[in-house]
C-alpha cells in the first residue's frame, strides 16, 4: 500500500468515527416523551424540563419522571415491574412499555407531531 491509501483509510475512519458521536450524541432539542394509555396519547413533555407525573390507568399507576434530558419509569404497581428497570429513554423512537398497564413511553422529535404539553 502506498503513502496516499493510507490517508484514505485514515480520514474514511475519523469521518466515519466523527458520524457515530454526533448521532449517538447528538443533540436532541425538541425531544419529547408522548405518554400513551392503551393506544391514545394522552401527555406530552419535553425533555428540556424536569417533571415527574404519575401516569394514572384502570389497571394501575405508572411514575414518570423526566430529568436531565431523559425520561423513566421509576415505580409501578405491576408485579414483573419491567418497565421500572428499564434504563432511561431520551432519543428518537426509543420507548418503555408496560404491558400490565397498557402503557407505552415514546420519545419524539418536536416535528413528528403528537400531544400538546400539558403539565
Amino acid at each position: 500500500m502506498k503513502k496516499y491509501d493510507f490517508i484514505i483509510i485514515a480520514a474514511v475512519l475519523i469521518i466515519a468515527g466523527g458520524l457515530f458521536l454526533f448521532l449517538h450524541f447528538g443533540v436532541n432539542d425538541g425531544a419529547r416523551a408522548v405518554v400513551e394509555i392503551d393506544g391514545r396519547a394522552v401527555k406530552s413533555f419535553s425533555l428540556k424540563e424536569d417533571v415527574t407525573y404519575d401516569i394514572k390507568t384502570e389497571n394501575g399507576v405508572n411514575t414518570l419522571v423526566i430529568k436531565d434530558g431523559k425520561a423513566d419509569v421509576t415505580d409501578a404497581d405491576c408485579r414483573d415491574k419491567i418497565c421500572v428497570h428499564h434504563a432511561p429513554i431520551s432519543k428518537s423512537g426509543e420507548s418503555i412499555i408496560c404491558l400490565p398497564h397498557r402503557v407505552v413511553i415514546t420519545i419524539e422529535n418536536e416535528k413528528e407531531g403528537g400531544v400538546d404539553s400539558v403539565a
